[in-house]
């Protein structure tokens, strides 16, 4: 079974990565023309304005809020969502179309609707270089002069701990891709899931934290029940490189024991010391797993654009953005904010998380144009639900805010509540999904 023409189509022309950038200008000519100014090449071709201009760079779920929720509280504010795509792909809930659940007219959404309902401007460019001094950022489709930037450029991979090997790690994104940054990438995985024939089908969670906590292991459930329920002589391996569930252990470790028993082997623990993809085995610390077919997650880190101008720093377990944690500020440039999936603490990198975090980064943005009184830390809200069958269709639920702690200067989980029992809640906690997908994406598109 095949990908059908119609999602070929609304796919084409999904960049695969989700970096885009560009931005803003004070005054700039409607064409693209000479600039003057040494440090850019030429203008692009945005409307001249007086207008304090806000620019934001990244068009997924934080972007989306923060280009929304500004213009709504700094109404004077000109505001442009600079994104390299032409449409939206939802992440979240994407599993669920691998197995034909949902259309994928579900997950795609329309950018110059949420740009004409909201009064702000879509530009579509990429972004390529950042002149901080000047406040312009160069784009593919020219440069612009801003007075707030907000980089919101989501996720990318990081092979270097399986290869150094720059032409292995191509083999890897074209030939076995994760799956974690839209587009291609879903569309090579469906293919993958719906034309398999038997065999083991390697997927791989891993370590540090990494864009969104439980839809590896919703990943694992989603395809083992289609090969369930095709009567496949198939068997889903997930090698975990934790040494447990990262979340919502008893309601995934649940399903794995008695929906899935003959159909997941779930290896927690498991460092990957060589990946031959000629003979197709995945060689570990201490066994080797043959595979037919496979998406190989590795560690994620920043989007490469915020190293390429000086904005990103070393963490913990991914290169991420530089940071104030509490106010999302560049510590050099206190006008630009990095929020979404690149920023250093420990959030959960998901769409509802980004998306609330969105909400309180436009009101920091505002309180500086509107020179109003400095506005307190709120914590994002990480609200998920991750399903773990099909038929019927069956979810799980968490929900979370995090504190601060001033003295050891971190974040920790706070008012946290879960409803794992799939057998006694599932059926609500999978109609909660859609009712949940359905107000984020009003929230992001809608006016």
């Amino acid at each position: 079974m095949a990908i059908s023409r119609r999602d070929v189509f609304k796919l084409s022309g999904i960049a695969v990565a989700s970096s885009a950038l560009n931005a803003s200008a004070n005054v700039v000519n409607a064409k693209p023309t000479k600039n003057t100014n040494p440090t850019t090449d030429y203008n692009a071709p945005l409307a001249p304005t007086k207008k304090p201009r806000v620019v934001i760079v990244g068009g997924g779920w934080s972007g989306l809020s923060i280009a929304k929720y500004t213009k709504i509280f700094a109404p004077n504010a000109d505001v442009i969502l600079v994104e390299q795509r032409h449409e939206f792909i939802s992440c979240p809930l994407s599993n669920l179309w691998l197995v034909d659940k949902v259309k994928l007219e579900y997950l795609t959404h329309d950018y110059l609707q949420a740009a004409r309902e909201n009064k702000y401007t879509y530009f579509h460019a990429t972004a390529v270089d950042l002149d901080k001094k000047n406040q312009i950022l160069k784009t593919s489709n020219g440069n612009i002069k801003y007075d707030y930037l907000v980089f919101a450029p989501g996720i990318d991979y990081d092979y270097s701990r399986w290869t150094k090997d720059i032409a292995f790690e191509n083999r890897l994104r074209q030939e076995y891709p994760a799956g974690f940054i839209p587009g291609s990438e879903h569309m090579t995985l469906k293919n993958k899931v719906l034309n398999f024939k038997g065999g083991n089908f390697i997927l791989t969670v891993p370590g540090g934290n990494y864009r969104c906590l439980p839809a590896p292991y919703e990943r694992a459930c989603i395809i083992a029940d289609y090969f369930k329920e095709k009567k496949l002589d198939a068997k889903v391996i997930l090698l975990d490189e934790n040494s447990t569930i990262t979340i919502k252990e008893k309601g995934f470790q649940s399903a794995f024991d008695e929906l899935y028993a003959d159909y997941i082997q779930y290896v927690p623990g498991t460092t990957i010391t060589q990946i031959d993809l000629d003979k197709k085995i995945v060689r570990t610390e201490f066994d080797q797993f043959e595979f037919n077919d496979a998406a190989f997650y590795p560690h994620v880190r920043g989007a490469k654009i915020l190293e390429r101008v000086g904005l990103a720093k070393e963490g913990k377990n991914m290169l991420e953005a530089h940071i104030n944690p509490l106010t999302y500020e560049a510590i050099d440039a206190k006008n630009i904010f990095i929020t979404g999936d690149s920023r250093p603490m420990g959030f959960s990198k998901s769409g509802n998380t980004s998306n609330s975090e969105g909400h309180f980064v436009a009101s920091l943005i505002a309180q500086k144009i509107n020179k109003n009184q400095k506005i307190k830390w709120e914590s994002p809200t990480t609200t998920c639900f991750s399903a773990v069958s099909i038929a019927p269709e069956k979810a799980i639920y968490i929900y979370t805010q995090y504190s601060y702690d001033k003295v050891s200067d971190t974040f920790d989980f706070a008012d946290t509540t879960s409803s794992e029992d799939w057998k006694k809640d599932g059926i609500k906690n999978a109609s909660s999904l859609y009712d949940w997908a359905d107000a984020l994406y009003a929230d992001m598109f809608n006016s």
